[in-house]
């Protein structure tokens, strides 16, 4: 069964009733449930499917291909020499097949373009050639090296430029659709405790799939990612390799991102990483915002100046932990649990899951209508005033701003004097600049709600984790 995806199974399902051929292109990170959604979607049922092999030579890769298209009822035949001649042998099968949509799906078509195969020259002549030619072919290309998509297809300046009818970004689930995974397989968890292990794991289904009834949190991050043999314990690894060809360029960046919480610039982070500023440091930059794993945040005031930040949460959760993990204790987390480190952790995750639920938010606000820009802003000491700095400003079309606070607490949140007068310096240094002319509304997002003591009445709204998991 399909939890979410609703909008991409719609665009599926419009593909395969239209009149026409249709090039299908469905991309996302490893463990996103790419091919899960579109076999349960056609109900597994296509007039060819294969799959690339990984680390698999031409020779391996044409006769996986062959072997593909004698069980979608070709008769025997040789081996193909070259991918052209490969794609000849598919072009026979549709022409012999009787499904009225021939629905041909390739999954992981990066791994098949091994060095000077010719795949994509290939795969760009059986399009245009054949499929494009008639009305009745539906072709999925999928694959978890979001940059390979991109590059070699959806911006591709040759034969398959524009040829792409329909992109599928698959993104990880909300908290909403992570709840819903968790009730389908009878698993009752507290929302604490799922927005616990969202901020672990991100919304990735796969790794959702892997929580057992019964365990606690704790347990659950212990078994996965500490144990020796934990399914998760290689995963960081596995995940930059499966996606980019030099994964030491990126995890580079990924790691000296993890390393300032409150984000870079791009000079910072080409300072920083030792990089040349060049064509290679935007493809890299644009990758890793492609699969999700940061996020480019405009300073309010500065047109062409903006931060990284780095937003994958199982990143995050293994950079600040796993590596650190030199110990090798298999119940480090429970034994971390209540730690000053991990109380420091759960702030920068916490407002990672606020910048992945900005229309949650918005929703909360009652601007989900309302035209906005979420920017970051900081300045440095002045006359006498403290610096500040703002992780996430809503700026919206009715002159109004919100000033979002975003603060993790178990317990109702208490607005103490230091915080209330830093919130208020923030809010007077910003006046002062980019939000002059502006009202301002300040916002705490936290987990519970806000306890009325103390400074509780300088906060305008309170956004709860309730509110994150709305639809």
């Amino acid at each position: 069964m399909i939890i979410g995806r609703v909008k991409e199974k719609n665009e599926l399902m419009a593909a395969y009733a239209s009149e026409y051929s249709e090039f299908v292109a469905i991309y996302g990170r490893r463990r996103i449930g790419k091919t899960f959604l579109v076999r349960e979607t056609f109900d597994y049922r296509f007039t060819f499917e294969h799959s690339g092999l990984a680390e698999s030579n031409l020779r391996t890769q044409l006769r996986a291909f062959r072997d593909s298209l004698v069980e979608a009822g070709m008769a025997k035949c040789k081996i193909p020499e070259t991918w052209m001649d490969a794609f000849a042998l598919l072009r026979q099968l549709i022409k012999q097949s009787g499904d009225k949509k021939k629905t041909v799906f390739i999954d992981e078509v990066p791994w098949m373009d091994t060095p000077r195969s010719g795949f994509v020259s290939a795969l760009e002549f059986f399009w245009n050639s054949f499929c494009a030619a008639r009305r009745d072919v539906l072709l999925i290309i999928c694959g978890s090296a979001t940059s390979w998509i991109t590059n070699k297809v959806l911006r591709n300046h040759g034969g398959l430029h524009n040829r792409v009818t329909y992109r599928l970004p698959l993104q990880p689930f909300t908290l909403h659709e992570c709840e819903l995974f968790m009730q389908s397989r009878h698993i009752n968890l507290s929302r604490y405790d799922l927005l616990e292990l969202y901020m672990v794991m991100g919304g990735v289904p796969f790794y959702w799939s892997m929580v057992n009834r019964g365990e606690s949190v704790a347990q659950c991050v212990d078994r996965l990612v500490f144990a020796p043999d934990g399914k998760l314990a290689g995963e960081f690894n596995e995940l930059y390799d499966s996606l980019f060809k030099t994964p030491d360029d990126y995890i580079d960046v990924v790691v000296t991102l993890g390393n300032n919480g409150g984000g870079m610039t791009r000079q910072q982070l080409v300072n920083a990483c030792h990089m040349d500023g060049n064509g290679k440091t935007t493809r890299i930059l644009d990758d890793l915002q492609q699969c999700g794993f940061i996020k480019r945040v405009t300073s309010a005031g500065l047109k062409n100046q903006a931060v990284f930040l780095l937003i994958d949460n199982f990143t995050l959760f293994y950079l600040k932990f796993v590596r650190a993990n030199n110990v090798g204790d298999p119940d480090f987390w429970t034994h971390s649990y209540l730690s000053a480190t991990h109380n420091a952790w759960t702030g920068l995750a916490f407002e990672r899951v606020c910048f992945q639920h900005v229309q949650q938010i918005k929703q909360a606000l009652g601007i989900a209508g309302v035209r906005t820009n979420v920017y970051t802003w900081r300045t440095g000491p002045a006359a006498g005033h403290r610096g500040a700095q703002i992780d996430m400003l809503i700026d919206r079309a009715d002159n109004m701003v919100n000033i979002c606070e975003m603060k993790f607490s178990k317990q109702d949140y208490v607005l103490e004097r230091d915080e209330a007068m830093s919130l208020a310096n923030k809010a007077e240094r910003f006046l002062e600049g980019p939000g002059r002319g502006k009202s301002l509304n300040i916002t705490l997002v936290t987990v519970n709600g806000l306890k009325h003591t103390g400074y509780w009445s300088n906060i305008h709204q309170v956004v709860t984790a309730n509110d994150l998991f709305k639809e």
